[in-house]
C-alpha cells in the first residue's frame, strides 16, 4: 500500500484531510485540464486501494478524464473492471494519464474521445465500448457542463442548449443505446448534484439539468428493475474539479470554493469514488432509484 493510500485510510480529522481555501485564482478555458489546477485534485491516483469488488466487470464512464469521472474510472480499475473512457478531444492530456493508471492496475482502458452533444456519437461510443470491452455491465453518466452566469438575461440560447444536451440529452441517448446490452446484475449510475435540491442563483441552467437527472434516475429505475438492472444517482456537493475554474464558478468563488461546507473545504474526487464502487457492485443488490448525497454536510431532499 502506498503512503498516500495509508494516509487516506488512517483515522483522522476529516476537516483537515485535504486542502482548504483560500485557493489561488486559476482561470482556464473550458473544458480545462486537471493537470493545471492548484492544488491538484486527488482522484485516487496513489490513494485509492481496490478490493476486487468489480472483478471482471466492464464499465463505461463519461467525463472520465478528470474530476469525479476520473476518480470512478480509477477506482473501478483498481476493483478489477475494464473501463471505456469518454471525454472531449481537448482533454486528451488528462485522459492519457487515466489510461496509464488503468493499465497500471492490470486492466484494459478504451479511450473514446468525442462530443456527447451529438446523438450519433453517443450511439457510436456505446457500440465501441461494447465491442472492445466484450460487453457492458456498468454505465456511469457523469460528463457535465457548468457555466456560471449572474442572471437569466446572461444565459444565451447557445449556452442553454449546450448545457441541456451535455447533461440531459446525452444521458438519455447513451442510456438508450446501452440498455439492450445490460444483463441482470448490471448497474447505471448518474451524477446529479446538490444543485438539484438547493440550486444556486448563478447556475440556473445547470441546476435545471441536475433536477432532471434525479427524475430520470428514479423513473428509469422502475423500468429497468424488471430486467434486473439497478439505476441510482450520486449527488455531490462542492467537489474540487476542473469544472470549477474553467467557467463553473467565478474566480472569486474559486478562491473560496468549499469553505462554507461543514468541513471548511471542498471534497476531493476520490472521496466520492467508494460510493460509485458500492452502487456498481453486488454489495448494493437491494438499492435502486436512490440518490446518494456526498455534499460535505449540506444534505439533500
Amino acid at each position: 500500500m502506498s503512503d498516500d493510500a495509508a494516509s487516506r485510510l488512517t483515522m483522522q480529522d476529516p476537516r483537515e484531510q485535504y486542502p482548504k481555501p483560500p485557493f489561488p485564482k486559476q482561470p482556464q478555458p473550458a473544458p480545462g485540464l486537471a493537470a493545471e489546477m492548484d492544488p491538484r485534485p486527488d482522484h485516487g491516483e496513489t490513494s485509492y486501494v481496490g478490493h476486487g469488488r468489480l472483478a471482471g466487470r466492464k464499465a463505461l464512464v463519461t467525463g472520465s478524464d478528470s474530476g469525479i469521472g476520473r476518480a470512478a474510472a480509477i477506482a473501478f480499475a483498481r476493483e478489477g473492471a475494464d473501463v471505456a473512457l469518454v471525454y472531449l478531444p481537448e482533454e486528451q492530456k488528462d485522459a492519457d494519464e487515466v489510461v496509464a493508471l488503468i493499465a497500471g492496475a492490470g486492466r484494459t482502458a478504451i479511450a473514446i474521445p468525442g462530443d456527447i452533444k451529438s446523438p450519433e456519437f453517443c450511439k457510436a461510443l456505446v457500440a465501441t465500448a461494447v465491442e472492445k470491452l466484450g460487453g457492458l455491465d456498468i454505465l456511469v453518466n457523469n460528463a457535465g457542463k457548468q457555466v456560471t452566469q449572474p442572471g437569466i438575461a446572461e444565459i444565451s440560447a447557445e449556452q442553454f442548449d449546450a448545457t441541456m444536451k451535455t447533461n440531459l440529452y446525452a444521458m438519455f441517448w447513451i442510456t438508450q443505446a446501452a440498455t439492450p446490452h445490460l444483463k441482470p446484475g448490471s448497474a447505471i449510475i448518474n451524477t446529479a448534484s446538490i444543485q438539484a435540491y438547493d440550486p444556486s442563483a448563478s447556475l440556473l441552467d445547470y441546476a435545471t439539468t441536475k433536477g432532471g437527472i434525479v427524475a430520470f434516475t428514479k423513473a428509469l429505475s422502475k423500468q429497468l428493475i424488471e430486467k434486473g438492472v439497478r439505476v441510482n444517482a450520486v449527488a455531490p456537493g462542492p467537489v474540487w474539479t476542473v469544472l470549477q475554474p474553467s467557467g463553473g464558478q467565478t474566480q472569486e468563488k474559486v478562491q473560496h470554493f468549499g469553505e462554507h461546507s461543514a468541513f471548511g473545504r471542498p471534497g476531493q474526487p476520490v472521496e466520492l469514488a467508494p460510493v460509485y464502487v458500492l452502487l456498481a457492485s453486488q454489495e448494493a443488490s437491494f438499492t435502486t432509484g436512490e440518490v446518494y448525497g456526498v455534499t460535505g454536510g449540506e444534505g439533500i431532499g
